[in-house]
């Protein structure tokens, strides 16, 4: 081993500052403000989401003028859905304590394969070549989409600080897109370093809780690549948002 003391320096190439964004709302639109949403989907001009807590967990699809649920499937009460990715023609959804996700086909919700792995599961996204997985820590997971088998995995930080609470995914660009649990900002990560590319702040986006209803955290990221629209929404909110994003100055 090299006296690392005596050793010169590595080169390091340098890093630019995270960019930072706000936001403008574009559109706002209905949305179930029973529904704990955990997982948020656009795909082929359909919206799907995932919904938690034992007893009340489902995979729907959305009519986004409208909110309303066109098709729904519930979980078993013993279970605790949470994040989805859309596959082909599969919706992959995860489960929170109970180490198992659940493949459907996505037209008819038919149950297609189930698989087990370790630990939370939490967020789940599609790059187009591997699921990605958040746990709630800040280590995200690559997997087979055909087997559920890890294939890898990277560590996300800003500026060398781990960023833990890692919670609902999408792929944006050549991105993924985080929400930090417990917060109102969106991380943007390099899915090569897991590096913090960027900020998404949404304070104030949380709407009014509709009468007699409570309202949670901002929890669900949906993008529709075709459309260049980005959808935002929270756990038991009465609205869905599309949004733009908007820099800020610095």
């Amino acid at each position: 081993m090299p006296n690392l003391a005596s050793a010169a320096p590595a080169r390091q190439q340098p890093q630019s500052l995270p960019s930072r964004h706000g936001y403008e709302i574009v559109h706002s639109y209905p949305h179930d403000p029973e529904a704990f949403t955990q997982g948020l989907a656009w795909a082929d001009g359909r919206l799907f989401e995932s919904t938690g807590r034992h007893g009340r967990s489902s995979l729907r699809e959305i009519e986004l003028a409208t909110g309303r649920v066109l098709r729904r499937t519930a979980l078993a009460p013993w279970l605790f859905g949470e994040g989805i990715a859309v596959v082909g023609d599969r919706i992959v959804q995860l489960t929170w304590h109970e180490q198992q996700a659940f493949v459907r086909d996505r037209d008819t919700f038919e149950l297609r394969a189930t698989f087990a792995y370790p630990g939370e599961g939490w967020g789940l996204t599609w790059d187009g070549r591997r699921l990605i997985m958040s746990d709630g820590s800040a280590t995200l997971y690559f997997r087979d989409p055909e087997t559920f088998a890890e294939l890898g995995r990277i560590d996300v930080t800003d500026a060398g600080t781990p960023i833990t609470q890692l919670n609902e995914l999408e792929v944006v660009g050549d991105e993924i897109w985080a929400n930090v649990w417990s917060s109102e900002h969106i991380a943007r990560i390099d899915p090569a370093s897991g590096r913090v590319t960027g900020w998404i702040d949404l304070e104030g986006l949380t709407p009014a809780a509709a009468p007699g209803h409570p309202i949670d955290v901002l929890n669900g990221i949906a993008w529709d690549a075709a459309g260049k629209r980005l959808f935002v929404t929270g756990k038991l909110w009465p609205r869905l948002f599309e949004i733009r994003l908007v820099p800020e100055r610095r």
